[in-house]
């Protein structure tokens, strides 16, 4: 069983920049991918940005590409997402997941079918 902790959510003005953290326990997330999503009131869960187990390879979505960075840091079992030049559009409750595949080639994990651990999510509101 994995536990996720997500953190670092919050209130912020257009342009200004938050690092979300997403804590793992229970049993290591060293092997798999991991992935951001986010959710918008009466929206379906988007995906977000998504890290190779071994950090060598990211992905992310169009919406965020540029402005946001994932990365991990396995020693303490965590991964990050930082998140510069928000826009009110970015207001969404994020979560962070597992993959279901361990040690998948690459981080086209991109649909939440191929996640089995999901976090309880922060949320990000961005003020225009």
């Amino acid at each position: 069983q994995v536990q996720l902790v997500e953190s670092g959510g919050g209130l912020v003005q257009t342009g200004d920049s938050l690092r979300l953290s997403c804590a793992a326990s229970g049993r290591t997330i060293s092997n798999y991918a991991m992935g951001w999503f986010r959710q918008a009131p009466g929206k379906e869960r988007e995906f977000v940005a998504t890290i190779s187990w071994n950090g060598y390879s990211t992905y992310y979505s169009d919406s965020v590409k540029g402005r946001f960075t994932i990365s991990r840091d396995n020693a303490k079992n965590t991964v990050y997402l930082q998140m510069n030049s928000l826009k009110p559009e970015d207001t969404a409750v994020y979560y962070c997941a597992r993959d279901t595949r361990m040690l998948r080639r690459g981080a086209m994990v991109t649909t939440t079918s191929e996640y089995d651990y999901w976090g309880q999510g922060t949320q990000v509101t961005v003020s225009s």
